[in-house]
């Protein structure tokens, strides 16, 4: 029962993970005048249109996440499905319907929370504990975004966070039926077995020629040699299109002066303070007696300024730098208070400011290093520029090659060769291909792709001799194939198999046999209770499903109660039949608390979530969302055409 609560809420989890991008997943070039998108827009959310480089965008991102989250060990075909790309799309409905309830809200993130969360960013925090400025902007600029971009999305995405808590914190499991299930869950049934063997049966069993035949004849599937087909096909993806694009040194000298940002290191200064904390609401007269303690101190440390680091233990109340003496590290514009920022910046190395006020008090600053900025020359970064605008332009040429591949394919419906020839594709070859996926070869084969071989096999291209349609495999990836050579099904001659058959139908024989004994048995029993033949005893609990048959467990546990012993029976396939006799149902003497517990945040996790769809679809209303005709082509995801989902 709770295994289907969890099967179900990480179905759930999965679903809900992708309505809201993680925020720290860096990704994109921005400000390159070449990338700009065209007007394909596949569906509208609150007057804002989604793009299909936006959908194939985030169907690639999609793909990353899952293979990082499982350790590469993902098959890419699981999000190659029209169902997996439209709910690639309607997850990205989903974030414009919630994007426009926050604003609609008029929800805020402030500055404090901002800046707590990013510096929970891996990696951002020196040993000392302050903040790595410099790292941060390095993070940014390896991604092509810069710290006003990326807190912008940031803010939004905690918007969103804050929406989606408000809602799911409303769910709430009800105590009576959380333990309710929990003692199902818990529940053990003391159990005996006796079994009936098919093999115990094998003197009982007399197999004729018509037997034979018959079973022969009935399932003929069985002894079938699959259709087999030797095929050409051609493949067009990025690597292909990377291959016919080129990057001019005039267009990487573009792109390195429009983001010259992305490749600077901004002068960054380092420099100790002193904090004198005024608390929120503090009258003038508290306020004016720390203001007067940081004039005495700067005073103090202008006569001696060596003594900075030790006035700082002694009296500043900042918690991360006082125990260094006040050092903060290395910094850039941008990272620290605006007053304190400003002050910092005027001041030469070695000086010590006067008392600069800020939100959380006085700070008296010395200036102890300053880094000078620099700029990576071109030269140093040209071939990272080079690779990036190359796979960029070629996402933007894809779509247009896409077209001429899909018309030469239609147009010259019984060759390969112009399509190969036109866009300067390698036509491939492969023998034994079938109707069916072979799961033998590796996850990444193009052509055996259940999509592909169901537009292979069509009596089109095999009587016909046609191309198949071209069909989308992946994201960035178009096959087209064609049938040179045809086998077709065919069924072994009853002779050459007549030794298989026997066995068959002798096993087939024996499991009915000694079904019609369990059978029998279980009937006496029922009326007369009889121990004699049983196993020992054992306990069935749903948590403890060890060792158990999953068929026989499931009887056990359906099996009727109410008067004991209880007596249920079940077919053990390719095994034989097993009656089982319940002679007691108690609960565990001490009920795992943890675990109950964990089983009621369960429930609410899943009611919580099932409150969050529904809420997601009616912003989607609210939101007057509409599918456009670009992105009618993948399926819907609630099982309904995609008109039905507008």
């Amino acid at each position: 029962m709770f295994e289907f609560i969890r099967n179900h809420q990480r179905l759930m989890q999965f679903l809900l993970l992708l309505f809201i991008f993680p925020s720290f997943a860096f990704f994109g070039l921005e400000g390159y005048s070449r990338l700009s998108d065209g007007d394909n827009a596949v569906a509208k959310v609150a007057g804002q249109t989604i793009t299909k480089e936006e959908w194939d965008a985030a169907q690639r991102q999609q793909l990353e996440r899952m293979r990082q989250m499982s350790g590469g060990q993902i098959d890419p075909k699981v999000f190659d499905t029209p169902e997996a790309r439209r709910a690639v799309l309607d997850n990205l409905i989903a974030q414009r319907a919630l994007t426009a309830e926050v604003v609609n809200d008029k929800l805020s993130v402030s500055d404090l929370a901002l800046q707590q969360s990013i510096m929970q960013i891996p990696g951002l925090l020196k040993a000392d504990g302050s903040f790595d400025s410099d790292q941060y902007r390095v993070l940014l600029a390896a991604q092509g975004l810069t710290p006003k971009g990326y807190e912008a999305s940031l803010r939004r995405d905690m918007g969103l966070q804050q929406l989606n808590a408000a809602v799911q914190g409303t769910a709430f499991a009800p105590k009576t039926v959380a333990a309710r299930l929990s003692d199902l869950n818990d529940q053990e049934r003391t159990v005996q077995e006796l079994t009936f063997k098919a093999a115990s049966f094998a003197g009982q069993v007399k197999v004729t020629d018509d037997m034979l035949k018959a079973y022969y004849d009935k399932n003929g599937s069985k002894f079938e040699v699959p259709e087999q087909a030797k095929i050409e096909y051609v493949v067009l993806d990025s690597a292909a299109v990377a291959a016919q694009v080129s990057v001019s040194d005039a267009d990487v000298k573009s792109y390195y002066d429009q983001n010259i940002k992305q490749y600077s290191t901004d002068e960054q200064r380092r420099a100790s303070h002193i904090l004198l904390e005024v608390k929120k609401g503090a009258s003038a007269a508290d306020k004016a007696a720390v203001k007067a303690k940081a004039d005495e101190l700067v005073a103090q440390l202008r006569k001696t300024p060596g003594d900075f680091a030790k006035l700082a233990k002694a009296n500043s109340q900042d918690p991360g730098s006082k125990d260094q003496g006040g050092d903060l590290g290395f910094f850039g514009k941008g990272a620290m208070l605006k007053s304190f920022e400003d002050a910092a910046y005027k001041l030469k190395q070695g000086e010590i400011s006067d008392p600069v006020e800020s939100d959380y008090g006085y700070h008296i600053i010395q200036l102890t290093g300053v880094k000078p900025g620099s700029v990576k020359p071109l030269d140093e970064v040209k071939g990272e520029i080079s690779t990036e605008i190359k796979k960029q332009l070629a996402a933007k040429k894809y779509a247009e090659l896409a077209e001429t591949f899909n018309n030469t394919v239609y147009e010259q419906g019984d060759s390969l060769k112009p399509v190969a020839d036109k866009l300067k594709l390698k036509i491939e070859t492969a023998t034994g291909v079938t109707r069916q996926a072979n799961p033998t070869l590796a996850p990444n084969t193009v052509y055996n792709n259940p999509k592909f071989l169901k537009a292979l096999f069509t009596d089109d291209t095999i009587k016909g001799k046609h191309n198949s349609e071209a069909v989308q495999v992946a994201p960035t990836t178009l096959i087209a194939g064609h049938i040179v050579e045809y086998k077709p099904v065919t069924k072994r001659a009853f002779d050459d198999v007549k030794t298989i058959v026997r066995e068959l139908v002798t096993q087939t024989e024996e499991l009915a046999l000694a079904k019609k004994a369990g059978e029998a048995k279980l009937a006496e029993l029922k009326s007369k209770d009889d121990a004699t033949g049983f196993g020992e005893a054992k306990l069935a609990s749903r948590v403890k499903t060890q060792g158990w048959n999953q068929d026989a467990f499931l009887a056990v546990m359906k099996a009727d109660t109410a008067k004991l012993p209880a007596y249920t029976g079940v077919e053990v396939p390719g095994q034989g039949y097993s009656v089982f006799r319940i002679t007691k149902v108690a609960q565990p003497a001490a009920p795992d608390a943890a675990r109950r517990k964990t089983e009621q945040d369960q429930i609410a996790n899943t009611l919580a979530e099932q409150e969050m769809l529904s809420y997601i679809n009616f912003l989607k209303e609210k939101a007057k969302t509409k599918i456009l005709k670009g992105g009618e082509t993948a399926g819907a995801t609630d099982g309904k055409p995609a008109d039905a989902a507008r």
